[in-house]
């Protein structure tokens, strides 16, 4: 192991009337790609200000290898009292050089000329990573650096980080972001804190290890050890069993939606059954949506189904937020019509979370005050609600503006998923949840009886979530894609990818193309083999992960440990690759009748 640049020994910190945490020891390499994974309020972003130098520990030694240059990104940078973007990022004793930070924020695509005040989230979010950027900085601290970005945003950062020759700590809840790049993981759980030289990849199968673990040794103990700690610890290990379930239904939901399609890369869908005309609950044809010059979305013709989850996708200023508008009736078309189901009875969760009232209680906010909540018909108890939603009881009584934002989104969550509804609109509702939060969403949403529309750009969680993906390109045109945001990439490399030149035909008579009637020998192998393939690829790469969880594999074996890395990598490319060549025999079997 090279010597680390930067370590802390016995770090501790007082909060409140206790310890947030005590008796820490960690440590930061020269080339460390950190993932910095915890529950909401377990105190994350403290530690990484810890690290930065920001605030002073109550307990414990910092050491750093002279001239070595941190750099913290902020999750809220704070722009205020600044005229224009380009003031706060050249701010302060250590200010980049204006023609780094102008150039980079040139490939992120903001003017820092923008006012300051009234800068959207996502241009103060751009404008804090070309400062911290182009800081050239030896350890790199980001909190949640993708919260606000959109999709291009977000690949021009995990590019510029891949070339990068530093170390870098990250929280983050985009599970793509940290698979991509960290290569070890920094665990802070109950006030503890433990490392792993594995990438987030392989974070699942460790911790699933740590708690049967615990399990093992209350077991042993044979006493009731911390009960309002261990409920917690149950319920995300049986979230993560009832992960594979969930996975298989929504296979299946996406092959049913992928035998309504319509011709291979068409933006249409064909016209249904009978039955599926009853189950029609917004009806697109022929939409078209201008702002002055520029259509924003040509020639939509969409029929969503009740039980269909739509994600959609697309650059800011792509019209993401016109098509949401459109699909939910609060924008008329210019040309072409949408019908909407008169049963539709609408629930929408966005990024106003702020809006909750700081002065009222948890309590409050559910109940007006009770004791009992009225969830989609059946009386629960406030505390046991809570519980089904991540939150400690005791925080029943907790005013909403001493919440983090993690626990104001949950809040929000499940005051609005107690309320009956046949529609679930949710405008990028992964930001600032912890990964624990993201299971129950994906839960919740995976078990809701409506039908769903999720704009985000959280890559992960639409794979995980939806049946339909609506990605917009700019131009207008919006592709209609059976599958998530992996599937809606493989679309779009396929179509822009340019065709093969066809070798001369050799003279022949010309012959009158059969009709196939049937699939060929390979693909019909092909349809019927695939299925038990992805199975038993799902199973080699949870087996190697497991191995890879093992803590002291990374340095007793580096060659087991790198081999089985890329057999995970090679397993998933696979596994995807398969996914989809049986979705389009499945598309094929249902064209054959």
């Amino acid at each position: 192991m090279a010597a680390p640049v930067l370590s802390y020994e016995g770090l501790g910190l007082v909060q409140g009337s206790g310890w947030l945490f005590r008796g820490l020891d960690l440590y930061i390499g020269a080339r460390d790609r950190l993932a910095l994974i915890g529950r909401n309020g377990a105190g994350k972003s403290t530690l990484l200000r810890l690290i930065a130098g920001g605030i002073d520990s109550d307990e414990g030694r910092r050491t750093i290898v002279p001239g070595t240059h941190v750099v913290m990104l902020e999750q809220d940078p704070q722009v205020a009292g600044f005229a224009t973007l380009l003031d706060f990022v050249l701010a302060g004793d250590d200010a980049p050089e204006r023609h780094e930070a102008e150039a980079i924020a040139d490939q992120l695509g903001i003017d820092l000329s923008r006012e300051a005040a009234t800068a959207s989230g996502g241009e103060r979010r751009r404008a804090a990573i070309a400062r911290a950027l182009a800081q050239a900085p030896d350890v790199l601290l980001m909190d949640e650096p993708t919260n606000h970005l959109d999709i291009a945003a977000i690949d021009w950062l995990e590019n510029w980080l891949s070339r990068y020759n530093g170390a870098f700590v990250a929280i983050s809840h985009d599970r793509a972001f940290l698979t991509r790049l960290t290569k070890q993981t920094l665990w802070l759980d109950r006030g503890a804190i433990r490392r792993a030289e594995i990438g987030f990849g392989g974070f699942e199968a460790w911790t699933d290890q740590v708690y049967a673990e615990e399990e093992r040794n209350a077991q042993r103990l044979d006493a009731k050890l911390k009960i309002e700690e261990h409920w917690l610890l149950r319920g995300v290990t049986g979230r993560r069993r009832r992960n594979e379930g969930r996975k298989a239904k929504l296979m299946e939901m996406r092959a049913l939606r992928a035998s309504m399609q319509g011709p291979q890369g068409a933006a249409k869908l064909a016209i249904g059954s009978d039955d599926n005309q009853t189950k029609v609950v917004i009806d697109v044809k022929n939409v078209t949506k201008r702002f002055g010059d520029r259509t924003i979305i040509k020639d939509l013709t969409l029929r969503v189904t009740r039980g269909d989850r739509i994600g959609v996708v697309g650059a800011n200023g792509a019209g993401k937020t016109t098509l949401l508008k459109l699909l939910t009736g609060q924008l008329a078309p210019d040309e072409g019509s949408i019908r909407l189901a008169k049963t539709l009875d609408e629930v929408v969760i966005d990024q106003q979370r702020s809006l909750m009232d700081p002065a009222k209680t948890v309590r409050d906010v559910l109940t007006q005050g009770g004791e009992w909540i009225d969830v989609l018909g059946v009386k629960k108890h406030v505390h046991g609600y809570l519980k089904e939603f991540l939150f400690e009881p005791t925080l029943v009584d907790a005013k909403v503006g001493t919440l983090s934002g993690g626990e104001r989104s949950r809040l929000l969550l499940a005051r609005e998923f107690a309320r009956p509804s046949n529609l679930l609109v949710l405008d990028e509702p992964t930001n600032d949840l912890d990964l624990e939060t993201l299971d129950l969403l994906q839960e919740v949403i995976a078990d809701y009886e409506g039908t769903v529309l999720i704009v985000s750009h959280d890559r992960d969680f639409l794979d995980r979530t939806v049946t339909v993906t609506l990605g917009l390109d700019g131009s207008g045109t919006v592709d209609v894609v059976v599958g998530g945001y992996a599937d809606w990439v493989a679309k779009r490399k396929q179509r822009t990818e340019p065709a093969k030149k066809a070798e001369p035909a050799k003279a022949a008579a010309p012959e009158t193309p059969k009709k196939q009637t049937k699939l060929s020998y390979k693909d019909q192998r092909d349809y019927d083999l695939l299925p038990k393939r992805v199975e038993e690829l799902e199973a080699a790469i949870l087996r190697d992960e497991a191995a890879l969880a093992d803590g002291d594999l990374y340095t007793r074996d580096r060659t087991k440990f790198d081999t089985l890395m890329k057999a995970v990598a090679a397993a998933r490319d696979e596994k995807d690759a398969a996914e989809m060549r049986w979705l389009e025999l499945a598309e094929m079997v249902e064209a054959l009748g």
